[in-house]
């Protein structure tokens, strides 16, 4: 049996939406017509899910707290004994966004028609991670989905939690350079004309200041547009070297040693990398394969290329720890606690443990580069208006002065 969305009019003319469980679109269709619907559209939802252009979008649609809540509810049932399929219906009609709601459906219909869990997650990669897919089979396999969920459950939902920690963290500084270069540009464009007009007016020499801040908002007025044409086609250009993998490489290098920016950048992968880590020991994954997948979950490239070369070394038969030491990438933080955690038999939970540390770290950093950009901004902004203002005055102080004479 698979699942359906459909779009029908009610017999007031409004449409409707829903998704229906039936075993072809035929049963759909004449279902809705028992309920006083004309149908206009039907759609396998397992199909449209996956397709290249709309599953796309519909993937990207999935936020981590919608993630995060789908999964707390999927371990909650399993635990109650609740086979799979079931726990998935339930979930999914639970969900309030469309987007996750389509894929727990498609997901029932692929574990309906013999595929297991796991399987069906891999049809969704822009929702559920390598780490996700490979924890869920894990489990599977070893008998413990519920734990298992709970896990990821947790480690989706400290995720969501870091994330809104960063953001909150950047809203006051990005509104605060929005609204001061709002400002600066408004005073160019009109205030600086039209008192500078006057003084033009009556074949005044402009002091030198005066003159530059004119000029520039000329420019601004009349090359303004070519100024925005400039500037997008710079971030295009950026954005294409950007997904340029030789670029990529130069420009992941060149942050990381960017002073704060790099270390925040470093620290905040390595809580990635050890938080992943940590899920997929504890739910039984090959430590060979768990490093793999540890190595997709960060971004930076240089780190991804320490990581790969750590893998290889272990599947040599070196120890994580000593691997991972011999890149010099990471903090001898992390390193320390993973060498303890194997030494001990308890690398599951030091692992956890230097997660937590790392991110604790991240948070610090964040709000010390934040205190330090926030004054910097306010700082820059102040001098820029001081210029424009005493640009403005300087005429006025000369004009006074002649009329003195």
């Amino acid at each position: 049996m698979a699942a359906f969305e459909y779009i029908a009019l009610t017999v007031q003319g409004r449409k409707k939406r829903g998704i229906r469980e039936a075993d072809s679109p035929r049963q759909v269709r004449q279902w809705l017509r028992e309920q006083n619907l004309a149908p206009l559209s039907i759609d396998d939802v397992s199909e449209r899910a996956q397709s290249s252009e709309i599953g796309f979008f519909l993937q990207r649609g999935v936020s981590t707290g919608e993630l995060a809540l789908a999964t707390r509810q999927l371990a909650t049932l399993i635990q109650a004994a609740l086979p799979v399929e079931q726990a998935l219906l339930a979930v999914a009609e639970q969900q309030e966004g469309r987007a996750i709601r389509r894929i727990l459906f498609a997901l029932r219909s692929e574990v309906n028609e013999g595929h297991s869990f796991a399987q069906a997650l891999s049809k969704f990669p822009q929702v559920f991670p390598d780490m996700y897919r490979a924890t869920v089979e894990a489990g599977e396999q070893a008998g413990q989905l519920d734990s298992v969920l709970e896990r990821l459950a947790e480690r989706t939902e400290q995720r969501q939690q870091l994330g809104q920690k960063v953001m909150m963290a950047l809203v006051y500084p990005i509104l605060l350079t929005l609204v001061s270069v709002g400002v600066v540009i408004g005073m160019l464009v009109y205030v600086v004309p039209q008192v500078v007009d006057i003084f033009i007016s009556r074949d005044a020499a402009l002091p030198l200041l005066t003159q530059i801040m004119l000029d520039v908002s000329n420019f601004l007025r009349h090359q303004g547009l070519w100024l925005v044409i400039v500037l997008a086609a710079l971030i295009s250009a950026g954005v294409f070297l950007w997904r340029t993998p030789a670029s990529r490489q130069r420009i992941d290098d060149y942050t990381l040693h960017i002073p704060l920016i790099g270390s925040l950048v470093r620290t905040g992968s390595s809580a990635h990398f050890a938080q992943t880590l940590s899920i997929l020991v504890a739910s039984g994954v090959p430590i060979l394969h768990a490093l793999t997948i540890g190595e997709q979950v960060v971004s930076n490239r240089r780190l991804k290329n320490a990581i790969a070369r750590a893998t290889e070394q272990v599947r040599q038969g070196s120890g994580i720890s000593r691997a991972l030491q011999e890149q010099r990438v990471f903090s001898p933080m992390l390193v320390y606690m993973i060498a303890s955690g194997e030494s001990s038999g308890q690398l599951e939970a030091m692992l956890n443990r230097a997660a937590h540390n790392q991110e604790r770290e991240v948070e610090a950093q964040l709000t010390m580069i934040v205190s330090i950009i926030e004054p910097l901004i306010i700082l820059f902004m102040g001098v820029v208006v001081s210029l424009i203002v005493l640009a403005i005055l300087l005429p006025i102080f000369e004009l006074n002065q002649l009329v003195t004479i």
